[in-house]
């Protein structure tokens, strides 16, 4: 969970008054290459990886995760639609995706998954 540039990039949220870290926010990178295109040739994607919060709410915090990316030069920030993650995607604004994502569970027979 150390931060890596370019690879994972990991936050912490700090009492000033305990020194206690409240909050985690992390997010990995996995740059797409673009195609045929004359000035854009990589298109800098970070992913929600982990996180936990405390005293900020998970949009606070996936709100100052966007901004970090931003800062860092990142074009996108994706997010599953997975655990509590609803409660902060529709309120931050993020589109739904067009793709399937197919899980693997090794040795698991699973009927059927939603989201």
């Amino acid at each position: 969970m150390l931060p890596r540039e370019w690879v994972i990039e990991s936050f912490v949220v700090e009492d000033c008054q305990t020194d206690e870290i409240t909050d985690f926010v992390s997010f990995y990178s996995l740059p797409s290459q673009v195609l045929k295109h004359t000035t854009h040739k990589t298109l800098n994607v970070a992913y929600s990886y982990y996180y936990f919060t405390g005293k900020n709410s998970l949009t606070d915090l996936t709100r100052d995760a966007l901004i970090v990316a931003k800062n860092k030069g990142y074009d996108v920030l994706n997010a599953l639609d997975i655990m509590k993650n609803e409660e902060y995607l529709s309120e931050l604004k993020f589109g739904v995706g067009d793709g399937n994502l197919h899980y693997y569970f090794y040795n698991w027979r699973i009927q059927g998954l939603k989201p």
